[in-house]
């Protein structure tokens, strides 16, 4: 009984912050009228305001709205490029904070280049791991194989997790440093509602570290895996 108590309380940890984002930014996600623009105009806008004209803003994948330094783009996802709520003016901005970092080549922008490749590749190798030793066990019947698989891939897991915590200055840093003072002094959002956005501001700037934290879970299922296939 102890033991699955911990396990759901580890499991609760785990997600809690992935399911406190979501809720954040679908709260505040309503159409508001008074708006005066779409979180693509507002974008646009803060862009060209900086001088930033060269930097463009197109639509992405649902909940797949970052700044790509690379092609120098915001993307936005459908529903905050075309829409008027507080959650898509607030990730616009986040968005364009990215960008100003980077445009002008802020110490805070480097930590992207230093850790998310890395964390990526982690994940990667965690995965690719998970996935293969379950046949080698089979294959040449390593012993306590789940115990091998169980220590990779949390070595792999929160190795990942902690790279992503590595870049959240850069997280922080867009959305109270660029954005939070852009919409607060610029009016663009009416004070009874910036308590609202430094809530999303929030979730965005923890979004990469609660994703991640959730894919801790992964091991548990390539161990259940493993089981019913032994």
């Amino acid at each position: 009984m102890i033991i699955v108590v911990i396990i759901l309380l580890v499991v609760l940890l785990v997600l809690a912050p992935q399911w406190w984002v979501k809720y954040v930014l679908r709260k505040h996600s309503d159409e508001l009228d008074m708006m005066p623009g779409t979180g693509k105009e507002l974008a646009r806008h803060l862009l060209d305001k900086f001088d930033l004209q060269q930097v463009e803003v197109e639509t992405s994948e649902p909940g797949a709205d970052h700044y790509d330094p690379q092609d120098n783009k915001v993307r936005l996802s459908p529903e905050y490029y075309n829409g008027k709520s507080l959650t898509a003016v607030a990730v616009a901005a986040h968005e364009v904070g990215h960008a100003i970092q980077f445009n002008r080549d802020e110490p805070v922008s480097h930590l992207r280049k230093k850790y998310l490749s890395g964390a990526h590749r982690l994940q990667k190798i965690g995965v690719g791991c998970l996935m293969a030793i379950p046949l080698i066990g089979i294959i040449i019947k390593i012993p306590h194989v789940a115990g091998l698989m169980m220590v990779i891939g949390l070595v792999t897991m929160l190795s990942s997790v902690f790279m992503y915590l590595a870049i959240l200055p850069e997280e922080w840093d867009a959305s109270f440093n660029k954005a939070l003072p852009i919409l607060g002094n610029g009016g663009y959002v009416p004070e009874a509602y910036m308590p609202a956005i430094r809530q999303i501001l929030r979730a965005c700037a923890l979004t990469y570290v609660a994703a991640a934290l959730a894919d801790i879970l992964r091991l548990w299922r390539w161990l259940a895996l493993f089981r019913a296939i032994r």
